[in-house]
């Protein structure tokens, strides 16, 4: 299939999406709660206006200078990320709601068909107002019981007040979270080979920048900033650099040539990086005193020891003649010293412990951003977040400091990670 045809056909599946969505929402949260005709127009007319917007976002934010249609793609992702919850909610609710509705039958159905218990009347007859006689006592009137309809009235406007407070609390919070400042760890990784002269170097992680319509030149300075506060020996740029193109995006990226580390800045490409001219940005990035390592690698000699640094394209890359090769970068290395690999994502770390990796620092996953994403990302990468072992391999994964779109973080905090390589010597 031709890229222009795979593009339609994404194109057709997201407006299909995106109809079905706004279809199901209206019916919860509009249809079933209010019989005012006058709102469930202004509910259609709303369904069908975003039914057209989120696809034309989603396009707009793949295509266009991402500063330029900022004012169009906020506001759709922002409504994406809490349209996701809102379905998420609802989907939980449904079975509870389900089984009261048909509790609430089956009461009605017991009720409407028990007879009425017969009441002896034992009071006195008191004299009529009207006739001045004797005659049976008129029992005061009671109110008519709920009926089923005002229950399930209720019961859809509970869920409805449920899951749109939910929805809405926990994509204000992602938003608070994914746009605010990533939280700096330290992580302490003991290689075996690693002379006691390193102990204690110092390599920072910064993954996933995806500077965009989100993240801007304000993010890539308070990272810059956090950067710096570790002291780095080695700073890595774990790929995923951008959602747009060095043209329009070089200005944000910029401050990335105030980083101050002992051994220089290393970057390895992304997949998101090959959704433009990748080698544009390896070019601005150079400009910037980064050093992109592409499929080689460099010896870093640190107090009298030494480490390899490699670095090898992502995967993404086969797609654009620019295909991970670790042969190229790990081949005719000195036995005696410890690799670290640059890979952006986890998977790659398979290829990694053939070659006899110490260790491999990756990103991609954005340790699941948000919920169900934490439970997905385990479906096509080994790892999600945090330190694992592959035979002699030691692999760890970064958070990340950005987002791809929607840029929400829920149970999954963006980071800047220190390794802190430890002498097992």
């Amino acid at each position: 299939m031709s890229t222009l045809a795979q593009e339609i056909t994404v194109a057709g599946t997201s407006v299909v999406v995106a109809a079905a969505t706004h279809r199901y929402l209206y019916l919860r949260l509009v249809k079933n709660i209010t019989a005012s005709l006058r709102l469930r127009l202004g509910g259609q007319i709303t369904a069908v206006a975003l039914t057209a917007l989120v696809p034309a976002g989603v396009l707009t934010a793949q295509y266009a200078d991402p500063t330029r249609v900022a004012w169009l793609v906020r506001p759709v992702f922002a409504w994406v990320a809490c349209a996701a919850y809102l379905l998420l909610v609802l989907a939980v609710l449904e079975v509870p709601a389900y089984l009261t509705t048909r509790s609430l039958r089956r009461r009605a159905h017991v009720t409407r068909h028990t007879p009425a218990p017969h009441t002896r009347n034992t009071r006195q007859p008191q004299p009529g107002p009207a006739m001045g006689t004797s005659g049976p006592a008129v029992p005061a009137s009671r109110p008519d019981p709920p009926t089923m309809a005002g229950r399930r009235l209720v019961l859809a406007r509970s869920v409805a007040l449920l899951a749109t407070a939910t929805a809405t609390a926990t994509t204000g919070y992602g938003f608070h979270r994914g746009l605010g400042p990533p939280d700096i760890k330290t992580v302490p990784i003991k290689l075996p080979r690693l002379h006691p002269s390193l102990d204690g170097m110092r390599i920072t992680m910064a993954s996933d920048l995806h500077l965009g319509p989100f993240f801007g030149r304000a993010h890539t300075a308070r990272n810059v900033r956090l950067i710096n506060s570790t002291s780095p020996d080695i700073v890595a740029i774990v790929g995923d650099l951008s959602d747009g193109s060095a043209e329009d995006l070089a200005g944000h990226a910029e401050p990335l040539a105030r980083i101050a580390s002992t051994h220089g800045t290393y970057f390895v490409t992304g997949n998101h990086d090959y959704r433009y001219d990748v080698d544009a940005w390896i070019d601005t990035l150079t400009d910037f005193g980064i050093t992109t390592l592409r499929n080689t690698r460099t010896l870093i000699t640190h107090r009298g020891g030494a480490i390899d640094l490699a670095g090898v394209t992502d995967v993404e890359g086969e797609r654009h003649h620019d295909t991970p090769d670790y042969d190229k970068a790990l081949a005719d290395r000195d036995a005696s010293r410890p690799v670290v690999l640059l890979a952006h994502q986890p998977v790659q770390v398979h290829e990694a412990a053939r070659h006899d990796v110490d260790l491999q620092l990756s990103g991609h996953t954005h340790g699941g951003g948000f919920f169900p994403g934490n439970l997905l990302a385990p479906l096509t990468q080994p790892v999600t977040a945090g330190l694992a072992t592959f035979d002699t391999t030691q692999l760890y994964v970064s958070r990340g400091v950005g987002a791809s779109l929607p840029p929400i973080r829920v149970g999954a905090p963006p980071d800047i990670t220190v390794i802190e390589l430890r002498s097992a010597w």
